[in-house]
Formats: structure tokens, sequence, C-alpha cells
């Protein structure tokens, strides 16, 4: 995913860069929208998943300090070393997005002109 919507992104930057007369600006923002779309739903679905991860993450903690179990300790360490890709991948596509809504408005300056 992290390749995708970088390279998607890098695509729309280089054609508002480029700014070409034949472009098709109600095209391009067509895209845009169905891939914004795309990608709302993935960051969507990732930040539930991050909710859940930390969710249990922080049970694991107050369980594992609580009941003085070494099971416990290890369940915690395990849900933080995964909580972290997560936490990461979503302010990937959180910050992606955000981009593709300024692009959504440099498109629309676009087809004004």
């Amino acid at each position: 995913m992290r390749k995708r919507i970088l390279g998607y992104r890098k695509r729309i930057d280089r054609l508002l860069e480029e700014d070409a007369k034949d472009t098709d600006w109600e095209a391009v923002l067509d895209e845009h929208l169905v891939q914004i779309g795309f990608f709302q739903h993935e960051r969507l679905i990732h930040l539930l998943v991050t909710l859940a991860f930390a969710f249990f993450t922080i049970l694991s903690v107050l369980a594992a300090v609580f009941l003085q179990a070494p099971m416990l300790f290890g369940l915690t360490i395990v849900l933080m070393v995964l909580l972290v890709p997560y936490i990461l991948h979503y302010y990937l596509l959180e910050n992606e997005t955000q981009k593709m809504y300024e692009q959504y408005d440099k498109i629309l300056e676009r087809m004004k002109r």
C-alpha cells in the first residue's frame, strides 16, 4: 500500500507541475476522487486496527502489572512490537491522504482556468 499511495501522489504532483495544455483535468479529477475514496477507506480500516491493537496493548500492560504473570509480559512486548508498524503505516496513510486533498484543490484551480 505504501508504494501505491506514494506512487499515485507523485504522479499527480508531476501532472500538476507540468500543467500541460492537453491535460483533461476533469478526467484527472474524477480519477483522483476515486483514489481518495480508496485511500480514505484504507485509512479508516487501519485506524480501527491500530486502535484495537492499542486497546489490547493497554489491557495487557494493566493485566501484566496487576497479575504479575510472566506470559502477560511476553504478550505485552509482542503487542507493542506490532503496534509500532501499525502506527507508522496509519501515519503514512493520514499524511498522504491530506496531501491528496491539497492536490484536489489544485486540480480544481486548473479546471477554472
